[in-house]
């Protein structure tokens, strides 16, 4: 069947190199109707163990459909799980790869005039867009008009009420469909690990007291005894290479997505995130508004400008932190750091133990709660007047399907997955020699749409032992560390016209203002009077969080309302 999937993509060029455009020319083709599609293609859409088109259907019907690619994937018409998914469907889609960066240049352009693509994968439409492009203009196509064709994903929303709320938008109407990817991951990107032999020697030699604590995972730490270790990691030659200055005490990645300053907020009682916004009690609350958010930035500067915080921490890339991170013996250099695992970030993880949230001064200790979401909203889009778009709903429907959502997601079975189940769930293969994990996942999964549920964790797919260890750990560390019922994260929120100009006006000059004032306040301190002049300034107008703030609240009450 992938010579018969080849060989209608090489009739299919064939037919763009004359049209001058991708087989989705909407003026080169037919719109049949349900009838049409029905006895001459034997369109179906219920049996997902049937192909959705008979042969003929197979060989006449085609979809163009544009998307970014990642520099390390094959071309999407050459993937294993691509051809597999025409040879169950009998679709026929022919994809235009595009670079990441291309993709950034020409996304406004192909959404106003898309020269027959029938859809956009990996399309990474955000509110404003979908406002614009599915309820103003009326270009993109309303997919909630057609959920009779897609069943996987109309018992998604069914059975899932919060998703439902967080992909439609405010006309009511659904114009993209989502990914979702759902491990428990996401909402607590940080965790602490602390040179296990360091902090033995300091122990040994009376400089910090633990209370008889074991230093194994599990450690928990005041800010005092966090304190007295990292000053002793700066004061001396840690690793034994004559150097006493190239230790780092405590290392993160300033307002990364994992491992960052977060966490250290939580010593005051601080759920923070890299917006500064959360829910409490039902309200959007900022947390750079809290007073607790100025003791814990003094009592922080105090360490930062004691050298206990490595001042590259506030301007090393991912890349960067990692690189440091690598040495043993001499070549160490972390004595404690935030992040998911010890295992990317060192050499010799085990040496590194995994702490319980630090206790702050007044017994506060808590963590950081994310609102990275793990159900993205934009990620497909469909064109308003494509020829039989019925079909090429029915096979993108299929893409929730567990099976398929794994392969999609991580790469085909035979490849990313063992041939044989374990207990009826699919289980990842061992990359082949010289090959990580992460390398064949890029070259051989288009990633993108997918429903990973907890559910399908359960019955369907074993998780990789990378992401069962961060669960695994993120249970015992982080999750039991707040108050689930009090503190969530911002959920996708839906915004009218006028909310999204409101954040269109002030949200940039929010980021850049907080970006620069509390790097500045941690470097050099906060003392009453800055902030008491921040707080007034920040709501006002000159930078705006309290009109923000009043969006935000707006939307999060429509939608804890809406059924």
């Amino acid at each position: 069947m992938k010579k018969v999937f080849m060989a209608v993509a090489i009739g299919c060029a064939a037919v763009m190199a004359l049209a001058g455009a991708g087989c989705g020319e909407n003026d080169d083709r037919t719109t049949n109707s349900l009838d049409e599609l029905k006895d001459k293609y034997g369109f179906q859409w219920e049996d997902p163990k049937k192909p959705i088109l008979n042969e003929t259907g197979a060989k006449e019907l085609s979809f163009h459909v544009y998307s970014s690619k990642n520099a390390s994937a094959k071309d999407y018409n050459e993937m294993d799980i691509m051809q597999t998914l025409y040879e169950q469907t009998n679709v026929y889609v022919q994809w235009e790869n595009v670079s990441e960066s291309i993709y950034g240049e020409q996304k406004v352009l192909k959404l106003g005039k898309h020269d027959g693509i029938d859809a956009i994968y990996h399309a990474g439409l955000t509110t404003n867009e979908i406002l614009r492009y599915g309820v103003d203009r009326g270009a993109l196509l309303a997919i909630s008009d057609y959920l009779d064709y897609m069943p996987n994903f109309k018992a998604i929303l069914d059975s899932r009420s919060d998703i439902k709320k967080q992909v439609t938008s405010i006309d009511g109407k659904i114009y993209a469909l989502p990914r979702v990817e759902e491990m428990g991951l996401l909402q607590n990107p940080n965790l602490l690990f602390i040179n296990k032999t360091w902090t033995e020697k300091a122990v040994n030699e009376g400089k910090v007291d633990l209370g008889g604590q074991k230093i194994e995972d599990g450690l928990e730490l005041t800010s005092a005894q966090m304190e007295n270790l990292l000053t002793y990691f700066k004061n001396n030659d840690m690793n034994g290479n004559g150097n006493a200055n190239d230790e780092r005490p405590l290392s993160f990645v300033w307002n990364n997505w994992q491992g960052n300053q977060c966490d250290l907020y939580g010593m005051f009682g601080l759920n923070d995130n890299l917006e500064h916004r959360v829910i409490k009690d039902g309200k959007v609350v900022y947390t750079v508004l809290d007073d607790a958010y100025k003791t814990a930035t003094q009592f922080l500067h105090n360490w930062v400008a004691n050298g206990l915080i490595d001042a590259v921490s506030f301007e090393q890339s991912q890349d960067q932190f990692l690189a440091n991170g690598k040495g043993t013996g001499t070549d160490e250099k972390y004595g404690a750091f935030y992040w998911w695992e010890s295992e990317t970030v060192v050499s010799d993880p085990e040496n590194y133990v995994c702490c319980k949230p630090l206790k702050g001064p007044n017994g506060a200790q808590t963590v950081c709660v994310s609102n990275n979401p793990e159900i993205s909203m934009g990620e497909v889009i469909f064109f308003k007047g494509t020829p039989n778009v019925e079909v090429l709903l029915a096979y993108f429907d299929r893409y929730y399907m567990p099976e398929i959502s794994a392969q999609i997601n991580y790469g085909p079975i035979g490849i990313a997955f063992e041939e044989e189940k374990d207990n009826g769930k699919l289980v990842a293969k061992d990359p082949p020699a010289g090959k990580t994990t992460d390398e064949l996942r890029l070259e051989n999964a288009p990633l993108g749409l997918c429903y990973l549920s907890g559910d399908v964790w359960s019955t369907t797919v074993e998780m990789e032992p990378r992401a069962k260890l961060r669960l695994e750990r993120l249970n015992k560390y982080a999750t039991p560390y707040y108050d689930h019922n009090s503190v969530k994260p911002v959920p996708n929120l839906q915004f009218t016209k006028e909310e999204l100009d409101v954040l269109a006006r002030y949200q940039t000059t929010i980021d850049n203002y907080l970006r620069e004032n509390i790097i500045k306040w941690l470097k050099d301190g906060l003392d009453d009077a800055t902030w008491t002049a921040h707080k007034e300034r920040a709501v006002s107008n000159a930078v705006g969080i309290g009109a923000v703030q009043e969006v935000y609240q707006a939307a999060y009450d429509r939608y804890v309302n809406e059924k």
